[in-house]
């Protein structure tokens, strides 16, 4: 049985530290690059409810946040989380995931999902790490298919946009017999872009 805490997780220029109220001012900040609050298919918080969301995901029972941080600069580039965490199944899902535009397409996701998955899978038993995505987020879909993880299906009619449209959940999983193969790759990736 799982059990998942906070905790601090660093590799490739990049930390993942427990989300707080003190990454406001940085979160708000990464959110504005690129006004992410206007994509229809993220939870990305408007300026104003940057406080609030922080203080949501705190509050969330099943729900371990994080704040992504450049260990050089100290700027925070966006949020991930650990959630819909099933300790009994040594299930975990990953998400509530968004980054500064600036950062989108570099290394940052990959490098984000590998410290995740390797401390569900490697440090915590996990047996399985879902992901889940909007039906219409296509780039979300496309990234998280990259990562390794096969598609589970699709739940109908799930839960509200913020716009009061209901959406579709496109569900993925990776199992701890497939980690090993996807961590190799994610590696291999990441050594390829520091090449480029």
């Amino acid at each position: 049985m799982i059990t998942v805490v906070p905790v601090t997780l660093e590799f490739n220029g990049l930390r993942l530290e427990p989300l707080a109220l003190h990454h406001e001012e940085g979160l708000r900040a990464a959110a504005s690059d690129g006004e992410l609050w206007n994509l229809r298919v993220t939870s990305v918080p408007e300026p104003h409810d940057t406080r609030q969301y922080i203080a949501t995901a705190l509050e969330t029972r099943d729900r371990v946040a994080f704040a992504a941080v450049d260990t050089r600069s100290g700027a925070v580039l966006g949020t991930t989380s650990y959630h819909d965490i099933v300790p009994a199944a040594d299930r975990v899902e990953i998400g509530y995931t968004w980054y500064a535009r600036r950062v989108q397409r570099s290394h940052v996701n990959t490098s984000c999902k590998l410290l995740l998955l390797s401390h569900a899978f490697d440090t915590l038993g996990a047996g399985v790490a879902g992901l889940r995505t909007d039906c219409e987020n296509f780039a979300s879909q496309a990234a998280i298919e990259k990562l390794g993880a096969k598609k589970d299906g699709t739940i109908r009619h799930h839960v509200l946009r913020r716009d009061g449209t209901v959406r579709d959940t496109v569900m993925y999983s990776i199992l701890k017999s497939e980690w090993p193969a996807i961590k190799r790759a994610l590696h291999e990736r990441l050594e390829r872009h520091s090449r480029a």
